[in-house]
């Protein structure tokens, strides 16, 4: 199985983008862009590994899913994109944080490769 990872944005095509351009590696996405959904994919998705967070939603928004998340599953490591790098800087940010943080080191080595 996979690591599941759960990606958050202000627009559901922006995160199916991001999930295609990456579909090379051995991830299980998952996607959100409300409240909602959110919380529906977390109390859902027992599997989540980590949940990546773009920088389209506005601070507020943003803080008020940290607090979600946080409280729903403490388990669950968040990682917020950051703003200065724009929109292309998404899918290499969210390859980042996967392959340091889920990918074990022999699937870095090979992909590197």
């Amino acid at each position: 199985m996979y690591p599941v990872v759960l990606l958050i944005g202000r627009l559901p095509h922006v995160i199916g983008n991001v999930a295609l351009q990456l579909d090379h590696l051995p991830i299980e996405w998952l996607g959100a862009h409300d409240h909602a959904e959110v919380v529906r994919q977390l109390e859902n998705e027992p599997r989540i590994a980590c949940v990546i967070m773009g920088a389209g939603l506005d601070d507020d928004i943003r803080g008020d899913l940290i607090g979600i998340i946080a409280s729903l599953r403490p388990d669950v490591c968040i990682h917020l994109k950051d703003r200065t790098s724009g929109p292309d800087g998404l899918v290499p940010f969210v390859e980042r944080v996967v392959q340091q943080e889920l990918l074990p080191q022999s699937d870095r080595i090979a992909m590197a490769g």
